[in-house]
């Protein structure tokens, strides 16, 4: 478990940097205009997501320990490539690169846990992964921004560099671990793509990962554009939520140990999301810059326990729900979901929150609450197609 922690926090400041720094880095080092930028990581992300599963399917045949390594090498050298590309189209190929090994990397560590700790400590073991993440993006964050006060070619490289070799550094972290062994071949040889309960499932959370995009793309923008609050406020908004998971993630995952209560963590975490989205709404009313700093404070904490609360039920649902003998290839659909939000947030956010303003807060917070609610039903409907293809296994056989 300790070591699962520190290979992904090891890439995560790797990942923080690349965050922080990329957009310029693009633009100013590579020379790509912003729209090439946006369109060729909306490409790279919805490559990325068709990829996860096949991906997690090789680490289900393979062994995941084997095959998370073999990526974390892959994105090292996607990003090794990087350094050297100064046209679009080189770009594109090696931002496919890049997110299609980063999607199969996290199916093949989703698997490689599933694999090593029991179901009962899946979800903990699996939040306390994520405040090592948050963490370590925020230290990575931090050494981005020393690149962007330089702001020269050769930080951004140096940057870049360094992101690389953390992926490095998590194979080998991961090197020591036992392998889990491959599954037998039995079944179809992507069974998740003909689950229609898990794909809903796996749909639902998507709409859930807004929040993701909601808090570095769409919130900085009605910051600046429709509140009186200070700019800095976009990067304490940010802090709070960084800090907010790596202090409370684990204590929020232990009230999920099974199916009902992730249901219930995923139905509250709609009912919070609705509710930061109208706080952030409200600071546009505010008649001060540090009334509307302080309604964005409010408006951030609550979105963060949010969402800690969904990122615990969809760990539960996402494990519980998988096949034993396939867990790559469903957390290869499952856990990607957060690419898929990635691709569609800049055009959907924008329009409903630059665009629409409060009433468009508003609308986002009421898909949230939806989608929440219709989460629980959607889980049982899974339940109820695993037991009618348990049953005929448990009839007596003929004589």
């Amino acid at each position: 478990m300790r070591r699962l922690a520190a290979a992904q926090l090891t890439n995560s400041i790797g990942d923080g940097a690349f965050y922080v720094t990329s957009a310029l880095y693009f633009t100013r080092v590579v020379g790509l205009s912003a729209t090439q930028v946006g369109l060729g990581l909306t490409i790279g992300w919805a490559v990325g997501f068709l990829t996860g599963v096949p991906l997690g399917h090789l680490a289900d045949r393979r062994g995941p320990r084997t095959t998370a390594i073999m990526l974390a090498v892959a994105t090292a050298a996607a990003i090794s490539l990087l350094l050297f590309v100064r046209s679009f189209a080189p770009f594109v190929a090696a931002i496919c690169l890049y997110t299609s090994a980063q999607c199969g990397l996290t199916a093949a560590r989703q698997a490689l846990l599933a694999g090593l700790v029991s179901p009962q400590l899946r979800t903990k073991s699996r939040a306390i992964i994520q405040a090592a993440v948050n963490g370590g993006i925020a230290v990575g964050a931090g050494l981005g921004g020393l690149a962007l006060y330089f702001d020269t070619a050769s930080a951004y490289l140096a940057i870049f560099a360094m992101d690389a070799a953390t992926f490095l550094v998590c194979a080998l972290i991961l090197r020591p671990l036992p392998e889990v062994p491959p599954a037998p071949g039995t079944g179809p040889k992507l069974a998740v793509l003909r689950d229609r309960p898990y794909a809903l499932l796996s749909l639902l959370n998507t709409i859930m990962l807004l929040h993701v995009p909601l808090i570095t793309l769409a919130t900085p923008l009605w910051i600046v554009q429709h509140t009186d609050a200070p700019r800095w406020m976009v990067s304490a908004i940010l802090l709070v939520n960084t800090v907010s998971v790596v202090l409370f993630q684990v204590r929020v995952a232990r009230r999920v140990t099974s199916l009902r209560t992730a249901t219930r963590s995923m139905r509250r975490a709609g009912l919070m999301l609705l509710v930061s989205c109208a706080a952030f709404a409200l600071s546009a009313l505010g008649t001060s810059a540090w009334v509307c700093a302080a309604i964005l404070l409010a408006a951030a904490l609550i979105q963060a326990y949010g969402e800690m609360m969904q990122s615990a039920g969809a760990w539960e649902i996402s494990f519980a729900l998988a096949p034993p003998d396939k867990h790559g290839q469903y957390q290869g659909l499952f856990g990607n979901g957060l690419a898929v939000a990635r691709v569609i947030a800049p055009l959907l956010l924008t329009t409903l929150i630059v665009a629409w303003g409060i009433p468009g807060w508003l609308v986002l917070g009421g898909i949230f609450l939806i989608t929440g609610a219709v989460i629980g039903p959607a889980v049982r409907w899974a339940e109820r197609t695993r037991q009618a293809s348990a049953e005929p296994s448990l009839a007596p056989c003929p004589a």
